[in-house]
């Protein structure tokens, strides 16, 4: 199976049916197909090699799932820019990346100056803006796209940038045969069972399609789903959304199905009827799942992967949530087990440790990139790849049911005292007070301890919790190490363009209340 053959056979079940659409226009099965081949050919025509790599800066559009298929039928390697991070990241991924071609949408804000400032062939998606080709001439051209051979699966097809230690991106390969396996893990694990009905199966994308809400592109292409593609929602606009196009499925990060909570039970209701609600790309406090599960909808599915492995590495399925509701509250503290394809092991210094013992995430399997981009003349990438396996950096333990818990990413983990502290367990005891709606623990240096510990929360909706009463119930809740010898009460958590907490903006944030304070 490649990519093509999804398109294709997609076209081929379901042609006249809707299968994506924005505020502004819609695509059939047939359409899809038809324009995400024509622009493959018009790229070739354009004189862009394939393995050639292009650059996307694309908000959420029909536009931006034509571009994503097109590049992949044509054997291009996509490189997709965050509309929401600013050209200061932009400029970055593009130095790193050095494509051969940018596909931009003029609209987005630094946009013109990015083009003004390439060498690289210019796609628009507006030909009234300049007078670089549009994906419109691309696509009603008279390129040849017949016969295109289908790209081997060991073939790139993407790029994945994320934060490097020394503020330049790190471009974490991912091949074709990567994106099959996430393709049949979701469909198998994630999706399973939710995309039979009577009614069609709708996915609403209402968080940038080029990350994990991406993942469903395909999934849904295959089943023959709608897809609705929606920009810049908050959660008043998201719930509009759901009710105004029958959405039965989206996914969301956690600080989103937070904000969501602080509406009242009337205004959730619209989301009782999704078949599923999938949360991923951070942990979610154990009283926001509970909450979830009653005033939204109980079809909740978490999934775990990164970058460098392409999600779904862990599920904790619908079934998983509800015995952690009724009964094992343990399960929603995991990511869940870990899918069949995906060999998953908890290790110390390279050596397997024990159920129920604290190690590091090594992962193998058809979900594993190849590695990094310009691996070779780069020295801040670490050495995660390592024969065949990736060496995460995230630190956990499977339980002996074969759930996996995680503690906290190995660069986060706070050394008091001489002791090794997990933020994570310290911010789920927090999160556990009455009132405290979200936190983060961060390690600030100390001259005594090494580094002391500090919290950063939020009252929910309604309460006003003190931060004297925060240190008060940690001291019921913690032993003596774990406890934070301070805690702030802010308005508002920093997070990333993604939606996760931002823990670096977070210690900056926290050192400077200590220094207020002092």
């Amino acid at each position: 199976m490649s990519i093509a053959d999804v398109v294709r056979t997609a076209a081929d079940r379901y042609g006249p049916a809707i299968a994506i659409e924005d505020s502004r226009g819609t695509r059939t099965f047939t359409e899809l197909s038809d324009r995400a081949h024509a622009l493959a050919g018009g790229l070739r025509g354009l004189g862009i090699a394939v393995g050639s790599r292009v650059v996307v800066l694309l908000g959420n559009s029909v536009e931006a799932v034509e571009v994503d298929l097109a590049l992949a039928l044509g054997g291009f390697v996509r490189v997709s820019l965050n509309p929401r991070v600013g050209p200061a990241d932009w400029e970055r991924v593009v130095g790193d990346s050095a494509p051969d071609a940018l596909i931009v949408d003029p609209r987005v804000d630094g946009a013109a100056e990015l083009v003004a400032r390439t060498t690289s062939t210019v796609i628009t998606v507006d030909p009234s803006a300049s007078a670089a080709p549009s994906l419109e001439e691309l696509a009603t051209g008279l390129a040849d796209h017949a016969g295109m051979p289908a790209p081997a699966p060991d073939s790139l097809c993407a790029l994945h940038y994320s934060s490097g230690t020394t503020g330049v991106p790190k471009g974490a390969e991912r091949t074709h045969a990567n994106r099959l396996a996430s393709l049949a893990a979701m469909r198998d694990h994630v999706l399973a069972g939710t995309l039979d009905g009577a009614d069609p199966a709708v996915f609403l994308h209402a968080g940038p399609v080029i990350h994990t809400s991406g993942l469903f592109v395909l999934p849904f292409l295959e089943a023959g789903g709608r897809q609705v593609l929606l920009d810049h929602l908050g959660p008043a606009g998201l719930l509009d959304a759901v009710e105004a196009h029958a959405a039965t499925h989206t996914a969301l990060v956690p600080t989103v199905i937070a904000r969501l909570l602080d509406f009242d039970d009337d205004r959730l209701s619209v989301l009782r009827h999704l078949r599923m609600l999938a949360y991923a790309g951070a942990p979610m406090p154990v009283e926001h799942i509970r909450q979830a599960y009653h005033r939204i909808t109980p079809n909740l599915v978490q999934y775990y992967g990164m970058v460098e492995a392409i999600p779904p590495l862990t599920v904790l399925t619908a079934a998983d949530h509800h015995r952690g509701v009724i009964g094992n509250a343990d399960l929603l503290e995991s990511v869940g087990r870990a899918c069949p394809a995906a060999a998953i092991r908890v290790a110390a210094n390279g050596d397997p440790v024990p159920d129920g013992e604290i190690g590091e995430l090594v992962v193998a399997g058809p979900a594993v990139s190849p590695g990094y981009h310009n691996a070779g003349t780069r020295t801040d990438l670490g050495k995660s790849h390592v024969d065949g396996r990736l060496h995460t950096g995230d630190l956990g333990y499977r339980d002996l049911d074969g759930y996996i818990h995680l503690t906290g990413r190995s660069k986060d983990m706070i050394i008091t005292g001489g002791y090794n502290v997990y933020p994570r367990e310290v911010e789920a005891a927090i999160s556990a007070i009455p009132g405290v709606d979200d936190v983060v623990v961060v390690g600030l240096p100390d001259e005594v301890w090494g580094q002391r510990i500090v919290a950063a929360y939020t009252s929910a909706v309604g309460a006003h919790v003190d931060g004297d009463v925060v240190l008060a119930e940690s001291r019921t809740r913690l032993p003596d190490y774990k406890r934070p010898k301070a805690a702030h009460r802010v308005d508002r958590l920093p997070v990333t363009a993604l939606g996760k907490v931002d823990r670096v903006a977070a210690a900056t944030l926290l050192d400077a209340l200590a220094r207020a304070a002092s």
